[in-house]
């Protein structure tokens, strides 16, 4: 007879598990256990999103599964911050405790019915309802986390904290290693029809373009598509998901498409006669609302997730599969000759990405203070090591990186926030625990530091050895064309003080009154010696950047 707790521990240490983050209290026998019997690390920081937060970063950062916990009364949160996982296709696994069948709908203290909170932003919502079940649904919640796009999935365990886990029963760990990361399988299509018909437009085709998302990171496949791109040269844009799959200097990198993006990449894909997407849902943001590429547009869609394919863009072909898979194997076909206006598409490609770097290089250059964005942005594309991880924020943090920031070296990785501010200094802690060999990087701005300023105390309790920038512009301005907009042109004075201007506040300042090292930055030039001195740090450091409120990042172009 074995207690579930002992069971649920050797399972999530036979997984690979190296951290949980939790907040109290939960599975508390569970807690005992992985002391007892794991070197798993149990992380409790200062809320339940962030606890998701940080899962999700493990998860990006590692390519396995990121667990986080939290107790009935906190489960609502955890979910809250379940969407950008859920948003991302990124791994989580959510446990938390819940309701009791001896004590439903008695008013226990308490009790909610949290499961259909989890139903919107999981694959598989389930509850453990005995002992004797917690094998059984564990391993499945590990099979549903990597297979197929991957996803968040949760698991509500009886009782208020869980307590299921301390009862026993005849019962062993049950844990299938091919399910520790993603991807679990890499599925291929019965044929090379379609791999043949890819390859052939891909070569006739006047003006065609690959378009990578967040698939291709997942996949490990960058290296298929860059291969690719090179032996049909086909100019490369990517998603913000998609964003490390090829360095941006290299010659056919077009940048990143869609609404947050750089506008030499949408010229591309809008100029297209045939775009392939690769590992992307075509969404709204990557498309800028279905603009670029305008609908109607010749595509090939590759995606392993069939309800992708073809969901907005018809496609003259479809490939259902693994996309390191299915991209190796075109790249093995023989390539039909190519056209021979190729070289003009290629140079046209190049052209916009070097009028894009002529029109910016001044404000990323800047010696202005209040210091440029865009400064901040150049400084961090040649000063990242080149195996650095970089996690960046939504919202203008988002937006500047995303069109100002170039990925330097295959090695280098970008993981960005799917859409929650607020996101990207908690997610950078835990990608820094799922990657602890390599230099964690975090961009964000003061509006989105805000929302979980608490979990400094939680870097420097674990000794995380993270980079956060702040833009720190003392207001959360990419509200302000929107203020500008319902005002009928400019907003009141009061309307921008009451709705989005900031007290101002040195980040330094605070890091150093909780034990981080802080670093504040008010000059163009201090900017370099702050990221050397930051990167050479051991401990969680926070570089706080004082820079210009009237600056707002560049909005897409559609053509």
């Amino acid at each position: 007879m074995k207690t579930g707790a002992e069971v649920l521990a050797r399972m999530l240490d036979g997984y690979g598990v190296t951290h949980v983050f939790q907040v109290p209290a939960v599975l508390r026998r569970t807690m005992v256990e992985i002391e007892r019997l794991t070197g798993i690390h149990r992380v409790r920081p200062h809320g339940e999103k962030s606890a998701a937060y940080m899962a999700d970063g493990y998860a990006r950062a590692s390519g396995r599964p990121g667990i986080c916990m939290a107790q009935v009364i906190g489960a609502l949160n955890l979910a809250a911050g379940l969407r950008d996982a859920h948003l991302a296709h990124s791994p989580v696994i959510a446990m938390t405790g819940g309701r009791d069948p001896a004590t439903k709908f008695r008013k226990v203290y308490q009790e909610v019915d949290d499961v259909p909170a989890f139903e919107q932003v999981t694959k598989w919502n389930a509850t453990v309802d005995s002992v004797e079940r917690i094998p059984d649904m564990v391993r499945q919640a590990f099979r549903v986390a990597t297979s197929g796009a991957p996803g968040p999935v949760h698991l509500q365990f009886r009782g208020n904290e869980g307590q299921v886990d301390a009862e026993e029963a005849a019962i062993n760990d049950l844990v299938e290693v091919g399910h520790a990361r993603v991807p679990a399988y890499r599925p291929m299509p019965a044929d090379s029809t379609g791999l043949e018909r890819a390859m052939e437009l891909l070569a006739t085709a006047a003006r065609p373009v690959l378009v990578a998302g967040g698939g291709v990171r997942a996949s490990n496949a960058a290296a298929a598509l860059v291969a690719l791109a090179e032996k049909l040269q086909l100019p490369v844009a990517t998603s913000l998901n998609g964003k490390d799959s090829i360095p941006g200097a290299h010659p056919l990198a077009a940048g990143v498409v869609g609404t947050y993006s750089r506008a030499s990449a949408n010229k591309t894909v809008a100029a297209a006669d045939l775009v392939c997407f690769v590992g992307t849902e075509t969404g709204g943001m990557t498309t800028h609302f279905w603009q670029v590429p305008p609908l109607g547009t010749r595509a090939i869609h590759i995606d392993i997730e069939p309800q992708s394919i073809g969901r907005n863009y018809p496609p003259e072909v479809a490939v259902q599969g693994d996309a390191r898979t299915v991209l190796e194997a075109m790249v093995a076909l023989e390539a039909p000759p190519i056209d021979g206006g190729r070289a003009a598409w290629v140079e046209a490609a190049g052209a916009a990405d070097a009028e894009w770097r002529d029109e910016y290089a001044a404000l990323m250059h800047s010696e202005a203070t209040p210091i440029r964005p865009e400064r901040i942005c150049a400084e961090l594309s040649e000063f990242v090591p080149d195996d650095g991880i970089v996690v960046v924020d939504t919202g203008h943090a988002g937006m500047w990186m995303g069109g100002m920031y170039d990925v330097r070296t295959p090695s280098q990785s970008y993981i960005r926030s799917a859409g929650h501010l607020g996101w990207a200094f908690p997610a950078s802690l835990g990608a820094k625990c799922g990657a602890p060999g390599r230099p964690v990087v975090c961009f964000t701005g003061d509006s989105g530091f805000w929302y979980h300023v608490g979990e400094i105390e939680t870097a420097v309790r674990w000794a995380l050895d993270t980079v956060t920038v702040v833009n720190n512009n003392s207001g959360g301005n990419q509200s302000k064309r929107g203020f500008d907009r319902v005002y009928g042109g400019v907003q009141t004075e009061k309307g921008a003080k009451d709705l989005w201007h900031f007290t101002d506040v040195n980040f330094a300042e605070v890091a150093e009154k909780i034990g981080a090292v802080g670093i504040r930055v008010e000059k163009p030039g201090d900017l370099r010696p702050a990221l050397d001195r930051a990167l050479t740090t051991t401990g969680p450091v926070i570089v706080d950047v004082v820079t210009d409120i009237d600056a707002l990042a560049p909005l897409a172009v559609t053509g």
